[in-house]
């Protein structure tokens, strides 16, 4: 019988088979669906080619009712009546009644006794499981609650691309606007395996001319047939990007009116404390000047100095200071830009000061970084840092780029992170067509309720001691430091954590001290589809539904003008299975008893929805009428710094930042090894260069008990170059044993020919037997398992955001018997 897709979603519920539109909740593309449901059971998973990002589904969307129908999953409420060291942990079942009760009585005495800053929530990436459905709520119960220890994952997922290029831009990496790019930069980002709505669209650009580039370690993706791949060393992409910007200064392969007009280039830096110079800092300024005391100080064209006030573009300038009253040190180019050396400006104490421009120090930063030093630390050929900077002027301003996961998971990610941004500024791609483009968005209310947390108790959040630019300053905690309030007490202790999905023992650094603190806790409950190694630590486990079982609200999509235009709320295809409950669910009914009723609309999550939705005038019968979803028009604007100026502490592209200043770090981006480097005293020991990625039929610690996925990847492996398994005797397919200084794991070596035979790569995410009770699984606690997260070390971070150091180790491969 051949299978249809009505039009109208309302098709008789008895009629055998019923085709009923939604989307997928599984990642990051929330590719638009059609739900496939006969007799009462998902049977299939398609795509909708009406909706904006509907036009293929991956094989993870493919697989829905086998995650669905998974035996594996947790159906009822589970309650621990064993110690936590125990190997049984005698899980019994409770009704909803009795599980919720005791949470919500647990977290009240802990919050009664030690405040509620003693109690952690941690939650699941949105970007790769569907938490995305219900996330706000998730957030809205720790603000409401009072907890300023949030542990999301956002230092090893998109805290960089989103909160450090704020830094230098005053907003995030925003969206490639791939349909007008002519150069697309994919750094550190494999879309064709993470995002594939993104995949399609830089497909399409390609055909229509669009050169691209990959900066990745692996041919993964889009590698293969790149106009430019380079196949760095993990952890040197700092190094990189200084290079090519030293390139493109030097040859002036830059646009020189935008870094010179809307960046802070042209702002002269004090000699003495690294501050930007300001008006009110130079001697009597003359009268009518029109200056600010707190406007900057560029360079000007008589030699003299001129005032530019917060956001102004370069047109807009106050003369402030003649010629007499400056005294160059060298030559200069541009005024008030390129300006090739110091100058002495004349202060209010009638002393002088040496100064030079932002841009020099730029400059100054980028020197260094010639292509043959670049070559040596990236493992590069020299001619592809100059093909790169090539690549980006011939295109600017219409350069396109997203980094990821592979630039963020290294302990010198944030200045990683400046290091690119501050490059990408220099092609004026900055909001442009073709450039990255903040699209106009649907309207909605933030449900999250971050006004519910006073600005006193965020401030009690464990992580501020690490860094106040950090994650930390939104109540927001890495793994490490969590582990160190819970075994160690410090700052303070944390009692109790609530989990929603986060699986810290396959997804960060050091699964045996997770383990250990996850097993010091006082309460742990957790919210899971499955018992995964984290969630069997817990003393109550609480079981969620699948996306295709619940309803879900979403406005706006990403990755495009439509798609961010688009509103859907997503019908359950079917009744949720035993008695799983969707997150939303668990937290209205939890917030009730915790006595936080009146902050989510008295229970009613149907008023919660409304209020999220308000902003675009539609209401939720009307999304029900039409559960495709329906487009809110907008029109994108281009450029709207030049109306808006920047959010940024000058209104500019900061090249140099303050900010970084202010709090101990380098203003200007730099370039430092990652703490484990294959230069450093323990290479002899560990002469490999870890790294690993994320597979394209799995998602993180996920899906390996689907048949159809599981077929892909059968066994764990580690992927290294012929040449280094021939120097140690190993064989392909051979088991073998892959140390570090912090563990050691047991794993299928496979070989990887396009690999530096310096580099290997190692799969992460494996525990999860293919079927109940079968003999292929892995624990994740064993030196005779797979997990990855015992090879990599939490004790060094990145000093800023605490990125953990998942992409970037050292370690040695070892042969093992035939039977491992």
């Amino acid at each position: 019988m051949p299978l249809t897709m009505p039009d109208d979603p309302s098709a008789d519920p008895s009629a055998s088979r019923r085709s009923i539109p939604g989307f997928c909740g599984l990642c990051k593309s929330r590719c638009g669906s059609r739900m496939v449901v006969e007799g009462g059971r998902l049977v299939a998973q398609l795509p909708d080619p009406a909706h904006p990002t509907g036009r293929a589904q991956c094989v993870k969307g493919r697989a829905a009712p086998e995650l669905v129908y998974d035996p594996q999953r947790v159906l009822r409420p589970l309650l621990r009546t064993r110690p936590k060291g125990d190997s049984d942990p005698g899980w019994r079942e409770i009704s909803w009644d009795e599980a919720l009760d005791r949470v919500a009585q647990a977290l009240a005495r802990v919050r009664d006794e030690s405040g509620a800053e003693a109690v952690a929530f941690a939650i699941a990436t949105p970007s790769g499981t569907p938490i995305a459905d219900d996330i706000r709520w998730i957030e809205r119960l720790a603000n409401a609650f009072g907890s300023p220890n949030v542990a999301n994952g956002t230092e090893i997922c998109n805290w960089h691309k989103d909160f450090t290029h704020q830094l230098s831009f005053g907003r995030g990496i925003a969206t490639p606007d791939f349909a007008h790019s002519r150069c697309i930069v994919l750094w550190g980002h494999n879309p064709r395996d993470t995002w594939l709505a993104n995949s399609l669209a830089i497909r399409a650009a390609r055909k229509a001319g669009a050169k691209l580039v990959v900066v990745d370690p692996r041919k993964a993706g889009f590698a293969a047939d790149a106009d430019l791949w380079l196949r760095v060393r993990p952890g040197s992409d700092g190094a990189l990007a200084l290079g090519v910007a030293r390139v493109m200064l030097a040859r002036g392969w830059f646009d020189a009116g935008f870094v010179r007009d809307f960046s802070n280039a042209p702002l002269l830096v004090r000699g003495d404390n690294g501050r930007l110079l300001r008006a009110g800092e130079l001697a009597a300024l003359p009268a009518g000047a029109g200056a600010g005391a707190d406007d900057f100080v560029a360079l000007g064209v008589d030699g003299g100095v001129i005032a530019c006030a917060r956001g102004r573009s370069g047109a807009d300038r106050t003369p402030i200071a003649s010629g007499r009253d400056v005294r160059a040190a060298a030559g200069r180019g541009d005024p008030g830009l390129l300006w090739s050396g110091g100058l002495d400006v004349r202060l209010v104490d009638g002393g002088m000061l040496r100064c030079e421009t932002v841009f020099s120090l730029f400059e100054q930063a980028c020197a260094d970084y010639t292509p043959e030093r670049v070559a040596e630390l990236c493992w590069i050929e020299p001619a592809q840092v100059e093909a790169l900077a090539r690549l980006l002027h011939e295109a600017g301003p219409a350069v396109s780029y997203y980094c990821w996961a592979g630039v963020c998971q290294h302990t010198n990610a944030t200045q990683t992170d400046r290091a690119i941004a501050t490059l990408m500024a220099l092609t004026g791609s900055f909001d442009a067509p073709g450039g990255n483009v903040a699209f106009t968005p649907a309207p909605s209310n933030d449900a999250s309720g971050k006004e519910l947390l006073p600005a006193a108790q965020r401030a009690r959040c464990i992580g501020l001691e690490r860094s106040r630019l950090g994650p930390a300053r939104l109540g927001l905690i890495g793994s490490d430091v969590l582990w160190d309030a819970i075994l160690e007490g410090r700052p303070y202790p944390i009692r109790a954590l609530v989990g929603f999905g986060r699986d810290f023992l396959l997804n960060h650094a050091d699964a045996e001290r997770a383990a250990r603190a996850l097993a010091a806790l006082e309460f742990c409950v957790y919210a899971d589809l499955t018992l995964t190694p984290t969630a069997a630590l817990a003393d109550i486990v609480l079981p969620i539904c699948t996306p295709w079982e619940r309803e879900a609200l979403r406005v706006g999509f990403e990755g495009s003008q439509a798609a961010e235009s688009w509103v859907q709320l997503r019908p359950a295809a079917i009744a949720p299975l035993g008695d799983s409950r969707a997150d939303a669910w668990v937290v209205f009914r939890l917030a009730q008893r915790l006595g936080l009723g009146e902050q989510f609309w008295g229970g009613d999550l149907e008023a919660g929805l409304a209020h999220v939705l308000a902003p675009t005038g539609l209401t939720l019968e009307t999304l029900r009428a039409h559960p495709g979803g329906l487009a809110l028009p907008a029109a994108t604007r281009y450029r709207k710094y030049r109306d808006e100026g920047l959010r940024t502490p000058s209104g500019r592209i900061e090249l140099y930042s303050e900010t970084l200043l202010e709090h101990g770090e380098s203003p200007l981006p730099r370039f430092a090894e990652p703490v484990d480097s294959p230069f450093g005293k323990a290479a002899p020991e560990y002469p490999l260069v870890m790294t690993t990625a994320k597979l394209r039929h799995f998602r993180h610690g996920q899906d390996r008990q689907a048949p159809s996925l599981r077929r892909h990847s059968p066994q764990p492996a580690v992927h290294l170059h012929p040449d280094a398994a021939r120097a140690r005797a190993i064989a392909e397919g051979d088991w073998v044993r892959v140390r570090t200084a912090n563990g050691a794991i047991r794993i299928r070596a496979r070989f990887d020919a396009a690999l530096d035979a310096r580099v290997v790569w190692v799969e992460y995410g494996w525990w999860q037997p293919g079927a109940a009770g079968a003999a292929d699984g892995y624990d994740a606690r064993s030196e005779a398992g797979a997990n990855y997260s015992r090879l990599v070390s939490d004790r060094r971070v990145d000093p800023v955001a605490g990125s953990q150091p998942l992409r970037s180790g050292l370690c040695e491969i070892e042969p093992l018997s035939s039977s491992g």
